[in-house]
């Protein structure tokens, strides 16, 4: 006779049920584990994708740097010209880059970061890569620009344009009134509120600020075309004032190193002058010239002032027919007086650049100006005027503007077609 034991059966019942638990127990686990490790590899993948965009735009910015400052020689300062476009890699951090710039001008860059995976030493592929395409905007694109407020205080005071280099808006590459346009733009980055203040002045071109900048217009002044201007219309024409004025201004850099020639004086066609350049590098250790002084440029010449400038009485720089002048003062206050600079040529014969430390630039006197002024941390101040409406030919940009008198600014657009460049900027951004 066979007896079942329910003692037996109770503990298979059991063991039964522990299996499912385990297995139950055990899939959940392992489910578990398996998202643990997806969610632990999204994260690094997210970690190593988010690394990668400062990689990238520390390239892109290591490029615009080395335009900046490489001038027209690429091939140097660790860049070379590799598989037709100029290249460089640096290592940041355990992170790498790889950029590469297009031979064209203006260039477009391209730039790769690789992060690296600690867990198998090596770089992920692909790298993240940003493609950034640029432009040379030029240095004198407006004829009046500062960085904060200009104040044009003064009776008679005017801005318009005119192009030197066409026939049809210039005579033998001079101003003419009547031919002059209407770019005779004046701009400031400030946000202020009356940071522009036209006053009763005439401003027959646009009148920009910086966001939430206002423009303040006396009850004689006028801004817009030509046509509106000289309509005898008061106040801003529709459409011809901004507050999107948002430019930056690099520094001026010492002009060259290892020190230029002395200018020497002289006797030239009778006339005694007591500095001559004849082309080449020049310095001083300052510049005074008072009296019936003069100086004399017959040759394509860089002077370079380390401390101040000062020119008064009747005192002048000449520039020979062809000849060209530029001119950088280091030290903080510089005066065109006197009887100003003499150029016949066009406004790209004669350059004024303050560097950093010069904080003050002041213009008087009867002469007219034929020129260009970059003193982005001075102060500039404009008395007098010319005893004709030539006054000021070129373009300025400069900290501050504060604008007494009689002055005429008439701003050459060949400057913003041919003049110097104030250095590359970036157009568009795409990551490929």
């Amino acid at each position: 006779m066979q007896i079942t034991s329910k003692f037996h059966s109770k503990r298979g019942s059991a063991l039964l049920v522990t299996l499912v638990t385990a297995v139950v127990i055990g899939t959940t686990l392992a489910s578990y584990l398996g998202m643990v490790k997806y969610q632990n590899q999204s994260n690094m993948r997210s970690l190593y994708w988010n690394t990668g965009l400062p990689v990238a735009e520390a390239g892109v910015e290591e490029a615009l740097t080395h335009l900046a400052w490489a001038d027209t020689n690429l091939a140097q300062y660790g860049w070379t010209l590799t598989n037709g476009s100029f290249y460089k890699e640096r290592m940041i951090g355990t992170s790498k880059v790889q950029v590469r710039m297009s031979v064209t001008n203006p260039p477009t860059i391209l730039a790769q970061a690789y992060i690296l995976d600690p867990k198998n030493n090596a770089f992920i592929e692909p790298p993240r890569t940003v493609r950034v395409t640029t432009t040379n905007d030029a240095l004198f694109a407006k004829g009046m620009v500062a960085k904060g407020v200009i104040d044009l205080n003064g009776n008679n005071i005017e801005t318009d344009s005119f192009d030197s280099t066409d026939t049809n808006y210039s005579t033998n590459g001079k101003y003419v009134a009547s031919k002059s346009k209407d770019n005779g733009d004046v701009a400031t980055n400030s946000g202020l509120i009356n940071s522009l203040n036209v006053g009763n002045a005439n401003i027959k071109g646009k009148a920009s600020t910086g966001p939430g900048g206002s423009v303040s217009v006396g009850s004689n002044g006028s801004v817009g075309s030509k046509a509106w201007v000289d309509g005898g219309h008061n106040g801003i024409q529709p459409g011809w004032t901004t507050d999107d004025m948002n430019v930056a201004f690099p520094d001026v850099k010492v002009p060259f190193t290892g020190g230029g020639f002395t200018p020497a004086s002289g006797n030239v066609g009778g006339t005694n002058f007591q500095h001559i350049l004849a082309g080449g590098n020049y310095q001083m250790s300052s510049l005074s010239m008072s009296g019936q002084q003069k100086m004399l440029v017959t040759g394509n010449s860089v002077l370079y002032i380390t401390g101040n400038a000062s020119m008064s009485g009747q005192s002048q720089i000449i520039l020979a027919p062809g000849a060209t002048l530029r001119m950088y003062v280091a030290g903080p206050t510089a005066s065109l007086g006197g009887n100003g600079i003499i150029n016949n040529g066009s406004a790209l014969n004669f350059s004024y650049f303050g560097l950093p430390s010069n904080t003050s630039l002041s213009f008087a006197g009867n002469a007219a100006f034929t020129g260009t002024i970059y003193a982005p941390s001075a102060a500039f101040t404009l008395g007098g005027g010319g005893n004709n409406n030539y006054d000021f030919v070129g373009a300025s940009v400069t900290s501050t503007v504060q604008m007494n008198g009689h002055f005429h600014f008439h701003y050459d657009e060949a400057l913003g077609k041919i003049g110097p460049r104030r250095g590359y900027t970036v157009t568009s951004w795409n990551e490929i």
